[in-house]
């Protein structure tokens, strides 16, 4: 594959990528908004269009009453207050048919030039997949929220953010091995200090082990995001007067304090991101004094950044009591946060896509 065509290739999945962050941010307003749950179908294929006249919209809104969030929450909503939900899961719903069509089509057309090896393929194919089946665990989120609670399972709201950062944290890592295939691990630019140095393998461990400390932070948000706990506990760094809030351990059995207990939850979810960001400095203080070079050093620089950044809107969004935009920027904080440490992980890599 020439030059010109590994940038074309990997333009296209940058592309793409923000895309899918885009996605994932209008997933967070659609939630925040309690839009999700205003399309009641899922048509997949014919599913483009809105309603395009007035019975078309009753016939939408007849569907939406029959359904428990209008008999417990909104009863009494107007037409035009339905629309005014429709639109962002509508929105949310066009934007990843549009994501499917802006990937399959150009791989499609990158296939029959010939510009996509073996290798390639397979992980493009992988990406495809990936998203098809992130398209069905949406609905499979979606359908919980359709019976007798008006509200989606946390676990699957988590599991719908969880896949959809592994697709866009993939589909970083294959574009810039495509455009820096050949990339050494650390190259060094002086002779650190005696002592100073941490080693090339000790690094990509660190880098490893930051993206997965950040994954797990990002998936704690979405439990947090699934029980409303953001609406509690507004004060910061005590909860209710306390470092350790009481009530962290009242469900039974155990385990599912930290999956469905709101106290529970919102303490993790602080514990884990005070860890991470604490986490990431010391690494930052750490590997800022060895050998590395530019590319790693940028991206060790960018992830600092990130995470004084989300860690800051993260305690704005709890003490002003979850407002939409700065949650929206939170998530979206999240998502560049966790790009960043896929990016540093990527530029440790000895090399190849």
């Amino acid at each position: 594959m020439s030059v010109k065509h590994q940038k074309a290739i990997a333009a296209w999945l940058f592309i793409v990528g923000l895309m899918v962050f885009a996605m994932i941010v209008l997933g967070g307003v659609t939630r925040l908004t309690h839009s999700g749950l205003s399309m009641v179908d899922w048509r997949p294929v014919t599913g483009w269009l809105p309603p395009l006249d007035a019975a078309a919209w009753e016939r939408v809104f007849a569907g939406y009453r029959e359904y428990p969030e209008y008999k417990k929450l909104n009863l009494g909503m107007t037409l035009g207050e339905f629309k005014s939900i429709f639109w962002f899961e509508y929105t949310h719903r066009l934007l990843g048919r549009l994501i499917g069509a802006a990937f399959f089509v150009p791989m499609a057309a990158f296939w029959l030039k010939g510009w996509v090896g073996r290798r390639l393929g397979l992980k493009l194919i992988g990406l495809f997949v990936l998203g098809g089946l992130q398209g069905a665990l949406g609905w499979y989120m979606v359908k919980s929220g359709l019976v007798s609670r008006p509200d989606v399972s946390q676990y699957r709201l988590a599991a719908h953010l969880g896949l959809a950062l592994v697709i866009l944290g993939a589909m970083a890592w294959v574009g810039l091995g495509i455009i820096s295939p050949d990339r050494s691990a650390a190259p060094p630019e002086r002779v650190p200090a005696r002592g100073t140095a941490l080693g090339t393998e000790r690094l990509r461990f660190w880098a490893w082990g930051l993206t997965g400390l950040i994954f797990v932070t990002a998936l704690s948000g979405a439990f947090v995001a699934g029980l409303d706990a953001g609406f509690v506990y507004n004060t910061f760094p005590l909860m209710d007067g306390a470092w350790v809030p009481d009530g962290l351990f009242e469900l039974a059995p155990g385990y599912r304090n930290f999956f469905e207990n709101t106290a529970t939850v919102q303490f993790d979810h602080r514990v884990l991101a005070i860890t991470a960001l604490c986490a990431v400095m010391v690494f930052w203080w750490r590997a800022r004094r060895t050998g590395l070079g530019l590319g790693p050093r940028r991206a060790l620089n960018v992830l600092a950044v990130a995470a004084a950044v989300q860690v800051a809107l993260g305690i704005a969004t709890l003490l002003l009591v979850v407002p939409v935009t700065l949650a929206a920027l939170h998530q979206a904080g999240a998502v560049a946060l966790f790009l960043s440490a896929v990016w540093l992980a990527r530029e440790l890599h000895p090399g190849g896509a």
